[in-house]
């Protein structure tokens, strides 16, 4: 997977954690940047981990699928690029309507965890190309940290659409890098 592919996935895994977070800005309303590093930092571990996990699960069941892993990633990219764009058009409000004392951090992590099972399938589906998964991780944790951080102070302002319109967003950047992949393979 080349550098740019690789990018555009670590902002596309990014974007539901951003918009989880601009939801969060709006309801604490004025959030300090300090409380904005701390939920990127958290959102950007989990998201970075779960890669890892990911890829582990798929490097064990590698050899057995290796004429189709293509087609794999293809279709676990794809398929997590339509449920994002799906919830993206969902009207369920999935932020939590409480004040920053109440966002204890067993939630946070757990919102971390909900934001960031996409990126573990994600990880499955990087066992089967080319790719290391210290650098995507690295990536995809670093990207989460920079848009969870950027979402939590421009929730307050920008308000619950930007976060509805990115998630679908990048559910489109997913399907891309899946289809991406696959050309690159077959062609």
């Amino acid at each position: 997977m080349n550098f740019i592919a690789l990018t555009l996935l670590a902002f596309a895994m990014s974007t539901d954690a951003f918009a989880a977070a601009i939801g969060k800005g709006v309801k604490i309303k004025k959030i300090q940047f300090i409380d904005a590093l701390k939920l990127g930092l958290i959102f950007g571990l989990i998201e970075a981990i779960t890669p890892i996990i990911g890829w582990l699960i798929g490097r064990s069941a590698s050899s057995y699928v290796e004429t189709w892993d293509h087609w794999i990633a293809l279709f676990l990219l794809c398929g997590l690029g339509i449920h994002m764009i799906y919830e993206s058009f969902s009207d369920e409000d999935d932020t939590e309507d409480t004040e920053l004392k109440k966002h204890s951090l067993p939630l946070t992590i757990l919102t971390a965890i909900g934001t960031s099972i996409d990126a573990m399938a994600v990880g499955v589906s990087l066992a089967f190309i080319d790719v290391k998964i210290e650098t995507a991780a690295l990536m995809i944790g670093s990207a989460t940290f920079i848009m969870v951080t950027i979402g939590a102070m421009l929730g307050s302002v920008l308000g619950k659409v930007i976060g509805k319109r990115a998630e679908t967003f990048g559910g489109l950047i997913l399907i891309m890098v899946g289809a991406w992949l696959f050309f690159e393979h077959v062609v």
